[in-house]
């Protein structure tokens, strides 16, 4: 258990940005996330998890640092997936409420005040939705990307008996305590991290709440519906047999 001088210095927020060969997104969402913590006045430390990058991802989040000492860098050495890096920045934040976002900022990172609210309301963990109030989206997918996305989130509240709208909108935050609980339970390291980890909560009794969320899709997406789909599916299936097996008791 933490003493009352580590929990003294402990930031209110931390916010997790996972990033595989984001050269080209990096410098302007960090100046956006830094800048927005600034703004607001957010008591908040900033984590770059870099999942093996074989771009200039990790010296750009060094040279950001040297101006921004909200941010640091964690820095592996190999890919191992998006799950592995947000599961890898979750447990290392030291902040009360733990957020992740994805690096191309779909969702602003003001929306997180919103998540922020909800949580200091008295859930255990608020999730972005792009669907509870798709008004709110302000530049469309594509219809083919709406469509596998819908009958993805459909096969997933199905599989999976998840009641959200949007298992899979990259901005969620946490409790510290609700992260730490989740988090060490993780399994799944690539796209499919997300209705794992919303199982795990529920499967663990954490109130989890949906918050609607702007959000503009980024055409430099590089996420397959049709390769990463199928891997996803085929992760929907390893986390259903894990909770069979009693894996997140």
């Amino acid at each position: 258990m933490a003493d009352d001088s580590e929990n003294s210095t402990r930031p209110k927020y931390s916010i997790v940005i996972p990033a595989y060969n984001e050269s080209a997104r990096l410098p302007a969402t960090l100046a956006s996330v830094v800048g927005c913590v600034r703004a607001r006045g957010w008591d908040a430390e900033v984590i770059v998890v870099n999942d093996g990058s074989t771009d200039t991802t990790t010296d750009l989040a060094r040279a950001f640092a040297r101006t921004a000492p909200e941010l640091r860098l964690l820095d592996h050495p190999s890919n191992r997936g998006k799950g592995y890096s947000v599961r890898a920045g979750m447990l290392a934040a030291r902040g009360e409420v733990v957020l992740f976002t994805d690096a191309d900022l779909s969702a602003p990172i003001e929306e997180a005040e919103r998540l922020f609210a909800a949580i200091a309301a008295g859930a255990d963990i608020a999730i972005g939705s792009r669907w509870l109030e798709s008004g709110r989206q302000t530049h469309r997918q594509p219809f083919y990307r709406q469509f596998f996305g819908r009958c993805f989130n459909a096969v997933t509240r199905a599989v999976m008996r998840l009641p959200f709208a949007d298992t899979q909108c990259g901005l969620k935050a946490f409790t510290r305590q609700a992260a730490q609980t989740v988090f060490q339970l993780q399994t799944i390291e690539r796209w499919g991290f997300d209705p794992e980890i919303l199982l795990i909560a529920l499967r663990r009794g954490l109130r989890v709440v949906e918050v609607p969320v702007s959000w503009a899709h980024d055409e430099r997406t590089r996420m397959s519906y049709l390769r990463d789909g199928i891997r996803m599916l085929q992760e929907i299936t390893q986390i259903r047999w894990n909770a069979l097996c009693g894996r997140y008791k």
